[in-house]
């Protein structure tokens, strides 16, 4: 493809080059460091004039350096005289401050919205968003990508009792994911209610649906220290269901998260590569990854050519 540069941040850069090879592309020359006050410095190794650039960096690791680092990337390119910077975001950093829930709390998504504007930003890629609204966030088109159509073919493939599964929501915020995906495999759904003592700990559940004698499948959008989901897969089992499965679009896995899904039930807990997972897998047997870089690809060469991403929502060939 003529015209097009491909720039990795220094936060997912395996994820970076998967997705220039399916491209055929080489990912552009740039060198990132710090200096000795921890300042970040970003050099563009090549000219970007006229060029359209996209620029591949995830919101995971030390995410504020990530963060920091990506604006001043695309701030580089932007005075460098690229015709258009498109920052394509895997995990998006802050998403779950997406709203005002108490006084004097901040909408920390809208912030991190404005500084990517600001910095020169004219298009966004990201997948699975915390929140569907904080792409209103943006004055600047957002293309929101989901994992949803390599969930379903990891499922048809390794889970040979699929036709007799429930799809779980772990929550009420994500009904309409496990509903849609409930839909495409022609089973049924059920969600838990769960109330919540404070942040990241939980304090009762309520399943509403039916799992017994069959295989639940917990699906969610993210997945941090864990506790929520293995309340949940304890939850199913007490309920009846014969096997537990966890697929997770982002697995952060912060905290206590590897060691308690070590000791819960499941059977697999199935994460994409949106954030590095190469570390977690080595001291957690459970945890299998789906690679989303073709989503990621596709996305890539449809902007690039000016076609319709909303395509990607429900086709992609994997």
């Amino acid at each position: 493809m003529p015209n097009i540069k491909i720039f990795s941040g220094s936060s997912h850069q395996d994820l970076s080059q998967k997705i220039t090879d399916r491209l055929g592309l080489e990912l552009g020359k740039v060198v990132t460091k710090k200096f000795s006050n921890q300042e970040t410095c970003v050099e563009i190794g090549e000219s970007v004039r006229g060029e359209d650039v996209y620029i591949v960096q995830s919101g995971c690791g030390e995410i504020n350096d990530s963060l920091m680092e990506l604006l001043i990337m695309i701030n580089a390119c932007k005075i460098a005289s690229a015709s258009r910077v498109t920052a394509v975001i895997p995990c998006f950093p802050y998403a779950r401050q997406d709203k005002k829930d108490k006084s004097r709390a901040p909408i920390s998504a809208k912030l991190i919205a404005n500084m990517l504007s600001i910095a020169g930003a004219d298009h966004i890629i990201t997948m699975d968003l915390h929140a569907s609204q904080i792409q209103g966030f943006f004055d600047i088109p957002v293309d929101n990508l989901y994992a949803e159509p390599a969930v379903l073919k990891w499922i048809r493939e390794n889970i040979s009792e699929w036709k007799n599964c429930t799809i779980v929501s772990p929550d009420a915020g994500g009904a309409k994911r496990v509903t849609s995906i409930a839909d495409h495999l022609n089973v049924d759904f059920a969600l838990i209610h769960k109330e919540r003592k404070k942040a990241n700990e939980v304090d009762r559940m309520v399943l509403v649906g039916d799992v017994k004698d069959r295989v639940a499948i917990l699906v969610d959008d993210m997945a941090d220290t864990c506790g929520t989901i293995c309340h949940a897969a304890d939850k199913l089992l007490s309920a009846g269901a014969t096997r537990v499965y966890a697929i997770l679009t982002h697995g952060i896995f912060s905290g206590p998260a590897i060691a308690r899904i070590n000791g819960a039930c499941f059977e697999a807990v199935v994460v994409t590569n949106t954030i590095p997972q190469e570390d977690k897998m080595k001291h957690c047997s459970k945890i299998q990854v789906i690679d989303i870089s073709m989503i990621l690809a596709e996305a890539i060469r449809r902007t690039h050519n000016g076609e319709s991403v909303s395509y990607l929502f429900s086709h992609v060939p994997l």
